[in-house]
């Protein structure tokens, strides 16, 4: 049972062998590092570049011009502002060409809190890549999402940015990636590189099957009647939690949706639970002003304004300019566990 990062690790070994990948490169991305969280090693195709995210998103450009399909990593999502202008350009250009030049880049990058980072490794990027026009952006909270959502994106013509929450990438998903062994000690000694001397290691990479996940489906994790609770990424196993101990110790249950992706998303998944329950929580970790939640939260509003029994709400993480390495810091700048729990009681239990 493969974890986040060997999940994204054998996706891009499918796509080198089966769906043309040409290039997969950026800072530490090749030998022998193979990444920073590892989600590289053993790729043929993999190579370092310097430590430069403009020449990163540049090369990817150039590449996909050539008819090469690359997938790029920026090492940590606060780097990603380098690169606003560009990836503007790689957005534009399926539009500007009418249909006529193809941008099929993959850009990788680890998201968001929950390894104390401290100010230049714990931001989210989600809500500025929800603006970029002509992109596509992806965040799974599983192994398997992962795995499917790097093949969707392999395949897509236009640039899509995924966003992996890096405090989930050594979580182990309970469900099996097609083709990987059942053992995860198996799998390990498979594909995971020894510590110490690599120069004669290889990977011994499984039988490994298609799993697309279509980009914009989102998933109904948990089911309930008492309200309706969205997240994505790190936040979604701790709504799910959530969800399960009040439904445990309470009775009030909820339909727990996985939105897996911040756009296109799934407005029919999340239009129906509306309907349904009347009660609607958004929950993500990034700060709290010209949040994505706020776009999902107005367009609720617009569209369910008279479908909905008590007042919409959102959880997201404090504005401030950074997460502070100290655990306290983190841990009262971003929503935890109780923080969930406490706002799923008050929507289910406001009075109408």
């Amino acid at each position: 049972m493969a974890n986040m990062a060997q999940a994204v690790r054998m996706a891009l070994h499918y796509g080198e062998k089966h769906l043309g990948v040409t290039d997969v490169f950026g800072e530490d991305v090749g030998p022998p590092l193979g990444g920073v969280f590892t989600a590289t090693q053993g790729l043929k195709t993999a190579w370092n570049t310097p430590l430069d995210e403009r020449g990163i998103i540049g090369t990817a450009m150039g590449i996909a011009y050539a008819g090469g399909r690359p997938v790029c990593e920026i090492q940590f999502c606060d780097y990603a502002f380098n690169v606003l202008d560009m990836f503007k350009l790689a957005g534009n250009q399926r539009w500007a060409s009418g249909g006529g030049y193809d941008m099929p880049i993959v850009v990788m990058t680890p998201n968001g809190a929950g390894i104390r980072g401290s100010l230049y490794h714990s931001h989210s990027f989600e809500s500025w890549a929800s603006r970029l026009a002509g992109w596509k952006i992806v965040m799974p909270s599983s192994a398997l999402d992962a795995y499917g959502l790097v093949l969707a994106a392999i395949k897509d013509p236009n640039p899509v940015l995924v966003l992996l929450p890096k405090a989930l990438l050594r979580a182990r998903d309970t469900r099996l990636i097609p083709g990987e062994p059942a053992d995860a000690d198996e799998l390990s000694r498979m594909i995971d590189a020894p510590i110490g001397d690599r120069t004669e290691w290889e990977p011994n990479w499984p039988e490994l099957e298609d799993h697309t996940v279509k980009i914009g489906t989102a998933e109904l994790v948990r089911e309930g009647t008492f309200g309706t609770v969205i997240s994505y990424g790190r936040l979604l196993p701790l709504c799910a939690q959530a969800a399960d101990e009040l439904a445990t110790a309470h009775h009030r249950t909820f339909d727990v949706i996985d939105l897996r992706s911040i756009f296109p998303y799934d407005w029919d998944m999340i239009s129906r639970s509306v309907l349904k329950t009347g009660r609607v929580l958004i929950v993500n970790e990034d700060t709290e002003v010209t949040n994505f939640g706020e776009h999902l939260l107005r367009r609720i509003v617009d569209e369910h304004f008279y479908d909905l029994s008590v007042r919409p709400r959102t959880l997201m993480g404090k504005h401030v300019p950074g997460i502070g390495m100290n655990q306290n810091y983190e841990l009262n700048s971003v929503p935890q566990l109780g923080d969930i729990r406490s706002a799923l009681w008050d929507l289910a239990t406001e009075a109408t």
